[in-house]
């Protein structure tokens, strides 16, 4: 049975709305062939940062023919009923239709419609113009001249060309044609930009695959992710360290490349004095790169994996360089902050306390507005001083542990360093807490009282945590329930449901 290849090229799309754009490539097509009678046996839908491609298996060569009855008003119905009811069935005459008895009814005009069915590719190239136009993008764009008119293509990122054809193994596939604003579809794609960026044609999907491949080009997401891991693994393996698995950076970097160089690069080992979350957070979101440790103490080393797009002629040693140059730069920044925020907080010298009493005070100053209806982060600290203490001696915690430990639970979002990267928010106020002396427990529940932040997260177990956990999503849920703030079907915007859990 024949297949149907389909590719849409174009400039780059983000890495975040890939997979979710070839699933919805994938299901809108599919099912506006099975509504058509066009049943397919398997489909599977790609994406590289310049193109959606979609692979069909197995349609028909052609529409089943339909044969439906279509029922018409009575015997003795005014003329305009029946005149609609021909037009709707496609009948010229009454001596057309036939006569249908209904013992509690009577008798009604019955229209037998036949249709022969089109040929599929017939079907694909009307299904496809609106398909694009209706594309459901979280973001879009107009480009060129028709971009100012009214119903003008709207794309992710400029649209360039479309390939589309169907046929069997056994012959010759055809180009379906279709053409929206101005681009027409062949048998045509094209390379990477830089290494192979020659076009070429292609009319079958394991063609259409080696073609890609010779022009340095991995269709498949997955096996880009392949490649990436098991690169990554083997240059920290020769060094004698270990890869710090990361799916989500390695999903995103695999949406930034269509012909992944896996390539290393190191930093001043002065760096890791710094906190190792906040080494790996700043080399993961500013650069995109992964960070090694070692394998037999877990420390974190100085060296990092990055991803190029191109198969340089140095061998990479240009892109290793730029890179170790911007990380080099963002680490310097967070050692900056890191020891910045252990010294005194200039204007609130005399405060008492820890350097995170400090803060603590700076952020009531601020009058920081947590929600317009339940007033700033100051008041909901005092809510939740107030309900950790009272709930610290239900579950066998202290209570006066778990009150200092609500007291200081947001102190780190006005640090320096929380301010330049947020997710590592109570992780650093954890550290400032143990490096300024205070208890254990206090300093754990600072950090785990964010905890859990989904079913794969851990929940905390230390019984302070636990008060102030606790306190927090009560909160959140008290207020907001108070508020007539609550989650609908679709929308959660102060994670409501994930306290509730």
């Amino acid at each position: 049975m024949p297949d149907l290849l389909l590719e849409l090229f174009s400039e780059e799309i983000p890495a975040r709305m890939q997979r979710r754009a070839a699933e919805d490539l994938k299901s809108a097509l599919t099912n506006a062939l099975v509504e058509r009678g066009c049943v397919y046996e398997a489909a599977q839908a790609f994406a590289t940062p310049r193109r959606l491609a979609l692979h069909i298996v197995g349609l028909p060569a052609h529409q089943p023919d339909v044969r439906e009855e279509k029922k018409g008003p009575r015997v003795g119905a005014p003329q305009a009923a029946i005149d609609g009811f021909l037009k709707g069935a496609g009948l010229t005459d009454l001596s057309q239709a036939t006569i249908q008895s209904d013992p509690k009814k009577g008798d009604f005009y019955i229209a037998i419609v036949e249709r022969k069915g089109r040929p599929t590719p017939d079907v694909i190239a009307e299904i496809m113009p609106d398909l694009i136009r209706d594309f459901p993008w979280p973001k879009s764009m107009r480009w060129g001249k028709s971009s100012s008119e009214a119903g003008a293509l709207r794309w992710v990122r400029p649209l360039h060309s479309i390939l589309c054809t169907f046929g069997s193994d056994t012959e010759t596939p055809e180009i379906v044609p279709f053409e929206i604003d101005g681009i027409k579809s062949g048998d045509m794609s094209h390379g990477h930009r830089f290494l192979a960026p020659q076009p070429f044609h292609a009319r079958r999907f394991d063609d259409y695959v080696a073609k890609l491949e010779a022009a340095k080009v991995v269709l498949s997401t997955d096996r880009r992710k392949e490649i990436i891991v098991n690169d990554a693994r083997s240059l920290a393996f020769a060094q004698g360290l270990e890869l710090v698995e990361d799916e989500a950076l390695l999903e995103e970097v695999a949406g930034l490349v269509e012909w992944p160089v896996v390539l290393m690069g190191s930093f001043d080992p002065r760096f890791l004095e710094i906190p190792a979350e906040v080494v790996r957070a700043t080399i993961r979101a500013n650069q995109k790169c992964f960070v090694l440790r070692d394998p037999k103490s877990g420390a974190l080393s100085n060296h990092f994996v990055l991803v190029s797009n191109i198969e340089a002629i140095d061998g990479g040693q240009q892109v290793i360089a730029g890179n170790e140059r911007v990380v080099r730069a963002r680490l310097s920044d967070a050692r900056h902050f890191w020891e910045l925020d252990q010294k005194p907080l200039p204007g609130y010298e005399q405060v008492a306390g820890t350097l995170l009493d400090q803060r603590l005070a700076k952020l009531r100053a601020l009058g920081i507005v947590f929600h317009e209806k339940l007033g700033t982060q100051a008041d909901r600290i005092n809510r939740i001083m107030t309900l950790a203490q009272e709930l610290a001696p239900m579950i066998g915690a202290d209570a006066a542990k778990a009150r200092r430990a609500a007291e200081l639970a947001k102190a780190d979002l006005v640090t320096e360093m929380v301010g330049e990267f947020p997710e590592v928010q109570g992780l650093m106020g954890r550290r400032y807490a143990s490096l300024q002396g205070e208890d254990a427990s206090v300093a754990a529940a600072i950090e785990d009282h964010y905890k859990p932040q989904g079913p794969s997260d851990q929940v905390p177990t230390d019984k302070v945590s636990v008060a102030v956990a606790l306190a927090d999503k009560l909160d959140t849920l008290a207020g907001f329930w108070a508020i007539d703030e609550k989650p609908t079907g679709s929308k959660d915007p102060f994670a409501l449901r994930r306290a509730a859990l």
